[in-house]
């Protein structure tokens, strides 16, 4: 289940970046679930712990992974924190409602993510909403916002 915290929050972890270039292991990047996020997000290609082959770059560590990467691995790897989804893109939210389905996951959001058009499951924890879909998140989003 994805439960999405909307606003700033303390004690979340807003430098993912930093966060990951600190914390991360090597088997991390061996698994395959982790592999095909930094395949689709960042058009790259692990061939070890420390190479990773990236379309645009050439041969990089983990380390020059994108912050949009970076955080969706943290999300998947470390469940003792919460990182801020404000550092993902749009095209990390597949991803997102992906590792929601395979183990809750706490975000903090500060911008409209679209999720897409398809239904998915999420809780809003600031009101405790429930929503389904984008339409559903937009309104628990402005009752939020516009006390409604």
């Amino acid at each position: 289940m994805l439960y999405i915290y909307w606003g700033d929050k303390k004690g979340i972890i807003n430098r993912s970046k930093e966060y990951f270039n600190n914390t991360y292991q090597d088997e991390w990047l061996m698994d395959d679930f982790v592999k095909n996020i930094i395949s689709d997000v960042d058009k790259s290609k692990v061939i070890g712990p420390h190479l990773i082959e990236s379309s645009a770059l050439g041969p990089i560590g983990p380390k020059n992974l994108s912050v949009g990467t970076k955080t969706l691995i943290l999300m998947y790897k470390d469940k003792e924190h919460i990182f801020n989804a404000t550092n993902c893109g749009d095209n990390c939210s597949k991803w997102i409602l992906e590792i929601s389905k395979k183990q809750d996951l706490t975000i903090c959001l500060q911008h409209i993510m679209d999720f897409g058009p398809e239904d998915f499951n999420a809780v809003l924890i600031n009101n405790s909403r429930r929503v389904c879909n984008m339409r559903d998140l937009l309104d628990a989003i402005f009752a939020l916002e516009y006390g409604v």
